[in-house]
């Protein structure tokens, strides 16, 4: 975990948000944007950003820092000390980069020709975040700016402290790059026109992890006086840098700018404008942004100190950045076929980590945000249809290929799994099974995979045990979808599939390992050797043997029975929290022993100890994680937030509990870490769960009550939480209910 000091989210700083809604502390309505700080993460490896955006929407409009390297997947980095601009899109907590598209920066004084001095140095005491607005003061450029956003457009105050030749760069060769050759050529095409004296519109076509074409309408409030195109810095560049001067703005004026953006058209981005922002009141845009995300985050009611609220929120607050909803507001967007097609149901989402959501975003938001759900399922079956196989990870409706297995696989079959019944439940099984029968571009391989019962090691590039293992979820995804279904023939030969994982244990060395195609064992082998996915003929993803031992979500009694028995399995997960592991991967953080929290294949794992018999130890871990790895503070995050994951594991096991195997619908039992926390379901219910007598060190669980009744399994149905209720957790200072 990174170490150096953070910014705590204090008390002044909560205060000031609450007035810059225009709210007042005697308002009855809580305001729970309060404890959200968007500064979470903005340290080198959390990459979140700071800026402004709508639950779920097309627009993220924030601070650039930088652009090149992989500490800028977000563009921001709280250390830095200039700011490059804004720009109006963003992905949150990944590992890779894209977006950052429109990069506008404000300045005063002599206009100058040169596309890299329009940075300033900026005021860390005057720069503010709370959800749906951002400002900070820029001191070089002697500008307040001030961003705001609706779902498809980003809107602009800029305060200008003196009136020397007031100007507005608007760079659209800009976007977050590996290297510098990539960051001055990837821009395939870009085309503008300047419609009349106050607007600009624009069409724009990048390739950096997806080929991305979007369109914009930017208009300012008051008339262009003159503009330049400023020279291309690089001869691979195809973007324009255009400055935008303007007449008569005084000390202490305002500029006022929005930008829309759609994927179809510069008329989809004028129907945006004028649908969702037709005028220029800055201040009410500012106040429904506040209002809008209050009125998700007041689904959840905590009882705990003012971190974990802080820590519980800003989780919140994280998890419903994405997926954004790309259709414009009359329902089309451009599909992964490059066609201007009409959602169904009027809306599309993207920005589908599916790698790291399947694991607890998903599962969260079929509890918190069930309204959502359908939606998505819809959005990746019309993905699926468009280009063959469900979206491994989707962005702005285009595959980019990224990471392994397919687990959209596992959001449908979830969904359908918890009676989520908005969507064609046919159409999402063929779209599964094609996904999982129909070998295509990168990744996937049936024949091997069904020829030898895993991917050999000698015939698969790389990844070879984590692709395998992955996808034997998947299947196991399939054969649960498929037996509710009552497609008997497609049930048994996904289930078969499924226990495919077998085939990869070496019960010598109690491994996952890598095996040949004559059947034989990779050697030399080494379980702590760190593979990554661009590291060619590594065999495991991000990680290890010793992390992708455990990646039999769908199975633990069989894994266990690999093993030889609980003791032995437990014996083995001893070695894994307390053997060293020296990581000198960016996406291995977070480190307990073996374990990496900063990285998704560890996330079920400390429950493991609970479903073989020692739950007092997944209650030990619980708390030594939520004590270590989660911090309200700039560096709080051990890892990328990874659109959402960390932050839903936080809150998922808050409540005491987590989906070990999504698509069972039980979450199995750990420890809660607050009072209390009352979800408010939409299906006007209310489910409370109370750690009755928790303390530092009451972290163990005596027993469990659901409405009054003593529950004796180690996990709740998803049901049952639906149903609504009461969970008390009565918690002790003694280890109880080991058996192992």
């Amino acid at each position: 975990m990174n170490k150096t000091k953070g910014l705590l989210f204090s008390l002044p700083i909560a205060a000031l948000c609450l007035l810059s809604t225009g709210m007042h502390a005697a308002d009855k309505q809580t305001d729970y944007t309060k404890y959200v700080n968007p500064f979470v993460g903005n340290a080198d490896n959390g990459h979140t950003f700071p800026g402004a955006c709508r639950p779920f929407g097309m627009i993220q409009t924030s601070p650039v820092t930088g652009g090149v390297g992989w500490r800028y997947c977000a563009e921001y980095v709280y250390s830095d000390s200039l700011i490059w601009g804004f720009t109006q899109d963003h992905l949150n907590g990944t590992g890779c980069m894209d977006l950052g598209d429109i990069l506008v920066m404000p300045s005063t004084g002599s206009r100058t020709r040169q596309w890299d001095q329009y940075r300033s140095h900026y005021v860390k005491t005057q720069e503010f975040a709370t959800p749906g607005y951002y400002s900070v003061y820029l001191s070089d450029a002697k500008v307040k700016a001030e961003l705001t956003a609706t779902p498809h457009i980003a809107f602009h105050r800029y305060t200008y402290d003196s009136a020397d030749s007031t100007s507005v760069l608007i760079d659209l060769q800009h976007g977050p790059a590996w290297n510098d050759k990539q960051y001055h050529s990837q821009v395939n095409l870009c085309e503008t026109k300047w419609e009349d004296a106050n607007t600009l519109v624009g069409h724009v076509q990048n390739t950096v992890w997806v080929e991305q074409d979007y369109f914009f309408v930017i208009k300012f409030n008051r008339p262009v006086a003159s503009h330049i195109t400023l020279a291309k810095a690089a001869d691979t560049e195809k973007g324009e840098r255009i400055v935008a001067t303007f007449d008569g703005i005084d000390q202490g004026e305002q500029l006022l700018m929005k930008i829309a953006m759609s994927t179809t058209s510069i008329d989809g981005a004028k129907k945006n404008l004028q649908a969702e922002l037709p005028g220029w009141d800055f201040a009410a845009i500012k106040t429904a942004a506040h209002d809008d995300w209050n009125a998700y985050l007041k689904r959840i009611d905590i009882d705990g100190t003012e971190e974990q609220k802080q820590n519980y929120y800003t989780s919140f607050y994280h998890a419903l950045i994405q997926p954004n909803q790309i259709a414009d507001v009359d329902g089309m967007y451009r599909n992964a076929d490059d066609k201007i097609v009409k959602a169904e149901g009027g809306k599309f989402y993207s920005t589908f980590s599916c790698w790291d959501t399947y694991r607890a975003a998903h599962p969260f938001y079929t509890i918190v945000m069930p309204d959502r759900v359908d939606g998505m399922v819809n959005s990746l079956v019309e993905q699926a249809e468009v280009q063959g196989f469900l979206p491994i990870w989707g962005l702005w409706g285009k595959e980019n290929y990224c990471m392994i297995g397919n687990h959209a696989v596992s959001i449908v079959a979830e969904a359908y799994h918890k009676g989520f019944r908005g969507f064609d439940a046919e159409r999402a099984f063929q779209a599964i099974k094609k996904t999982q029968t129909v070998s295509h571009k990168l990744k996937s391989n049936w024949e091997n995979y069904m020829k030898y019962g895993y991917l050999p090691t000698d015939l698969t590039e790389s990844e070879s045990v984590s692709s395998s293992l992955e996808s034997m979820y998947d299947d196991y995804c399939a054969y649960d979808m498929a037996r509710l279904m009552g497609k008997k023939q497609d049930e048994q030969y996904f289930a078969r599939r499924s226990q495919f994982y077998k085939n990869l244990f070496d019960k010598s060395t109690q491994f996952m390992r890598p095996r040949l195609s004559d059947g034989t064992w990779k050697t030399p082998f080494n379980p702590s050797d760190l593979a990554h996915a661009e590291s060619i003929g590594g065999d495991y993803t991000e990680g290890n043997a010793w992390q992708y031992t455990w990646q039999v979500q769908h199975d633990i009694p069989g894994l266990i029975k690999l093993f030889g028995g609980p003791k032995p399995f437990l014996k083995k997960l001893d070695q894994f929290f307390t053997l060293k592991l020296d990581s000198k991967l960016s996406d291995v953080t977070g480190l307990i022993g073996q374990y990496a929290h900063g990285n998704e294949p560890s996330h079920h794992v400390a429950y493991l100890y609970a479903l073989a018999g020692r739950p007092s130890r997944t209650q030990e871990l619980i708390r030594e994680i939520f004590d270590t790895q989660y911090r309200p503070t700039v560096d709080g995050l051990c890892g990328n937030d990874d659109c959402g994951q960390m932050s839903a594991w936080y809150m998922l096991s808050a409540m005491g509990f987590y989906p070990v195997n999504p698509v069972s619908g039980q979450y199995v039992f750990g420890a809660p870490q607050m009072k209390k926390i009352t979800v408010h379901l939409l299906n006007g219910k209310t489910f409370t769960v109370i750690a009755d007598g928790l303390s530092e060190t009451n972290k163990y669980v005596a027993n469990i009550t659901l409405n009054g009744k003593k529950l004796s399994k180690n996990y709740i149905d998803h049901a049952a939480i639906m149903n609504g209720g009461t969970l008390v957790y009565k918690m002790t200072s003694k280890k109880l209910h080991d058996k192992n």
